[in-house]
């Protein structure tokens, strides 16, 4: 086993994606017959979605539900870790039965998202030559990755979702199902995401990206063959400590953590504050799941998040949604901060006031909130 020298601890792949060989967990597949086009131009061939499902549908297909993840989720939604799995499900508290995704009623499906490392496909995924996509993968766009579940919804005989539910990322792509195909979609939960990218979002994006592309393992892209400790974990743990102080807010941060230094060690003597400790920690966790090509690629693509472009701006887009439509805010988020959720909410005409989860985790509150947004799940299901 190959190991940190004189730690003993073993050295992460080169990319944390689930790879052909590795144990398939609860996933299913889905492949495009054709080449999908996308937005930017050109084509993406050998097109394959990983999915996971809950419940049975229905002979009418009237009870479908579409689960969309966010930046660093996948397909697993609920249920234990285990082979092919490395963590629980990531909405756990609210998809099974008896919870507000009655799964005794509701047929929930969950795709990885296109450019995804956890099955579909990505940067770390195998073109039709044989060869890892790697820094040749092109760019995509939400509309992209929804044309790509489209198919899948098609695939399984679904005409029309009952829901479409997401936060943050998955958000983006919930709107943009209901912009793009309001005939399918039946009822809309947004959470904690925009109409467009902000200039703030994406210059966070921004400073993540150089992060990634500036360890000297990313190679533009093609390290996907290296060996053990020499992919771009430094990169990418740059990234994701940037990143997770977005997530949460700064009141719990102090709360949890204030200025207490991690156990024994000094600050000032090149010890750790408890705060970084906790930093590195999810830093270690998501380069030993994912994949820092498919952390661009997904990054790219919320920065080119316009429900407007083409559609005549925000506006016009906003009004072709047709779904029973509710938008919520986490009352904490700097990230996506409430106004942009405003924004949504006074711009579906379906829509109703602003819903607020009331939360001290910041954008976080989406994912850890679980009984509040449950209830809104059951406010848009109850009829």
């Amino acid at each position: 086993m190959n190991t940190t020298p004189g730690t003993g601890v073993p050295l992460p792949p080169a990319s944390g994606a689930w790879r052909e060989g590795d144990p398939p967990g609860r996933r299913q597949w889905h492949m495009w017959e054709k080449p999908l086009p996308l937005e930017a131009g050109g084509e993406l061939p050998g097109v394959r979605l990983a999915y996971e499902t809950w419940g049975q549908l229905t002979p009418d297909g009237s009870n479908a539900v579409l689960v969309l993840h966010a930046l660093t989720g996948d397909s697993h939604v609920t249920g234990p870790a285990g082979p092919g799995h490395p963590t629980p499900g990531w909405w756990e508290g609210l998809v099974g039965p008896g919870r507000a995704l009655d799964t005794d009623r509701w047929f929930v499906v969950a795709p990885n998202v296109l450019g995804g490392c956890q099955g579909s496909t990505g940067p770390s995924s195998r073109r039709p030559d044989g060869r890892h996509w790697g820094g040749d993968f092109p760019l995509l766009t939400q509309r992209d990755q929804v044309a790509a579940e489209v198919d899948l919804a098609d695939a399984l005989g679904i005409g029309r979702w009952a829901l479409v539910i997401g936060g943050s990322m998955g958000g983006m792509r919930a709107l943009e199902w209901a912009v793009s195909h309001p005939e399918r979609t039946e009822a809309l939960l947004l959470l904690a995401c925009p109409a467009a990218a902000s200039a703030e979002q994406i210059a966070w994006a921004d400073i993540q990206l150089h992060a990634i592309r500036s360890d000297p393992h990313w190679h533009s892209g093609d390290y996907h063959d290296a060996g053990p400790g020499r992919g771009p974990h430094a990169g990418l743990g740059l990234a994701r400590r940037l990143a997770h102080v977005t997530y949460r807010s700064e009141p719990e941060l102090q709360a949890r953590f204030g200025r207490t230094p991690q156990h024994t060690e000094d600050p000032w003597r090149g010890g750790r504050y408890q705060v970084g400790s906790y930093l590195d920690h999810h830093a270690a966790k998501l380069v030993g799941r994912f994949d820092a090509g498919s952390y661009v690629v997904l990054s790219e693509a919320m920065n080119t998040h316009d429900i407007g472009r083409g559609r005549g701006g925000t506006r016009a887009a906003l009004r072709r949604v047709t779904a029973r439509t509710l938008v919520a805010a986490v009352d904490s988020d700097r990230l996506y901060p409430p106004s942009q959720q405003a924004e949504l909410a006074a711009g579906i005409p379906s829509a109703d006031r602003l819903r607020v989860v009331r939360s001290p985790y910041g954008h976080d509150g989406f994912l850890i909130e679980t009984d509040q947004v449950a209830a809104l799940v059951r406010e848009l299901t109850s009829s």
